[in-house]
């Protein structure tokens, strides 16, 4: 397991779409930790027990502080009702990270970010990013409604802000993201990020897809996912420790296999995070999650033992 620390709140505003920007530093007073665009942090929330991960949204060149954006979500488990209710000014949290699963290529020749409402923040990273160093770039910013729209005062005041294109649901069609109009043509220097709401993501990676986009260059990252990880009864046999376990319709191998000492890091729960990622020797995968690509599935050497299954038996290298 990662070594965790103690992040304290310095400062928080609470923007427009009940979006809670928060900035953190290390509370031993040392610098905080430097961090990639693209990065999260993994945040522990002891009210509801759960960690939850939320990206980055300072420049990485910031020096004196973390920000992350939360938004209070009614539909979620708890997670962003307790930071809501938790960082304020001075208040202290467990963290562990920044952690990348979700890096940006600086070689690209031309670079499409697309965030759907919270999940503009690891694009605003990436924009400064791409901004200092000169890049070609253009990042779609898709929202409900303009007063819905956080980070709106510190996007048009960037330096880059001839980049950045609102989209607003409640607006005329013709300022709506069209990705027929709005994504370049296809070309292996050139790449796509997309983070949002699921239905957003998907609709957005079909169509680049589906527009000639390679797979590999349409980056993706959920935030939450609708999970099933229910299914038919298959084993799980842990070649290390020499146990072999049941997994029912209703349980998952994270949960079976912690009812029998064989504990596997996790903490969404829902497939996004890859924490859980386990290597896998034998047997077909049922993947359920949302975090390994489709390239990663093919190899059927690894799965999200939060959520996916087995086909049959499978040999875990555990």
């Amino acid at each position: 397991m990662t070594a965790s620390q103690i992040y304290k709140v310095i400062d928080r505003t609470d923007d427009r779409g009940n979006i809670a920007r928060i900035r953190l530093v290390p509370e031993s007073g040392e610098a905080p930790a430097r961090f990639e665009a693209g990065a999260h942090l993994d945040v522990y929330l002891p009210d509801v027990d759960l960690w939850r991960q939320y990206s980055l949204c300072s420049n990485p060149a910031e020096t004196g502080f973390l920000e992350i954006g939360v938004l209070k979500d009614p539909n979620s488990r708890g997670g962003s009702d307790a930071v809501h209710r938790a960082a304020v000014k001075g208040a202290t949290f467990k963290i562990e990270g920044p952690r990348n699963h979700f890096p940006l290529d600086e070689t690209a020749t031309k670079t499409v970010l697309l965030g759907g409402g919270i999940g503009v923040t690891p694009m605003i990273a990436m924009a400064e990013r791409l901004h200092a160093l000169g890049k070609d770039f253009v990042l779609h910013y898709c929202t409900r409604s303009e007063d819905v729209t956080a980070f709106k005062d510190q996007l048009r005041a960037a330096p880059y802000a001839d980049r950045v294109v609102f989209h607003h649901d409640d607006q005329d069609e013709d300022q709506r993201l069209d990705l027929a109009r709005d994504l370049p043509a296809p070309d292996a220097d050139t790449h796509l990020y997309v983070c949002g709401p699921q239905g957003f993501m998907d609709w957005v990676i079909t169509n680049a897809e589906a527009a000639g986009h390679a797979t590999p260059n349409v980056h993706r990252e959920y935030f939450s996912a609708d999970v099933d990880a229910s299914g038919d009864s298959f084993e799980v046999e842990c070649a290390q420790s020499g146990l072999t376990v049941e997994i029912g319709p209703e349980d998952t191998i994270v949960r079976v296999l912690a009812k029998h000492g064989i504990e596997i890091e996790v903490k969404c729960e829902e497939g996004v995070c890859g924490t859980c990622i386990t290597d896998v020797l034998e047997g077909e995968i049922d993947h359920r999650d949302q975090f390994l690509t489709e390239e990663e599935r093919e190899d059927m050497d690894q799965l999200c033992a939060c959520c996916s299954r087995g086909k049959g038996k499978l040999v875990l290298d555990i």
